[in-house]
């Protein structure tokens, strides 16, 4: 972690959640995303039912490019301090986050495709026995 990177706490960022002052909670790190509000092809309502809570399950269901993710850089702020996120506010790693962080997803999606591919065969396979 920088030195200069700064670490925010939720009471603070829970205050800027309006359009004209709007910051998110995603995967640990703090976002302004104000200037993207209006260009956002969601709309504003998901904003706003984002802000005031930890947004990473609601950023990761929607299934983000890669290209967005990699324009959430311009607007990155900070660090959260994590345990000052209220439990009710929090969220619990959900398995589409934990594939979209793991190094070896790649690795994995096969390895569950191989898998369901074999069990298929062996239903077909039995069926026709």
């Amino acid at each position: 972690m920088a030195s200069d990177q700064k670490t925010f706490v939720f009471d603070e960022v829970a205050k800027h959640n309006k359009l004209d002052d709007c910051w998110l909670i995603i995967s640990g790190k703090v976002y302004d995303v104000t200037m993207f509000v209006d260009d956002h092809p969601g709309g504003g309502d998901v904003w706003l039912r984002a802000t005031g809570k930890d947004a990473t399950v609601d950023f990761n269901d929607v299934g983000h490019s890669a290209i967005a993710r990699e324009k959430m850089k311009k607007y990155y702020l900070g660090e959260i301090d994590e345990s000052t996120i209220p439990v009710r506010r929090s969220y619990i790693r959900s398995i589409t986050e934990k594939i979209h962080n793991s190094k070896n997803s790649t690795q994995l999606i096969v390895v569950l495709l191989v898998g369901i591919m074999a069990a298929a065969l062996g239903i077909l396979f039995a069926a026709s026995s």
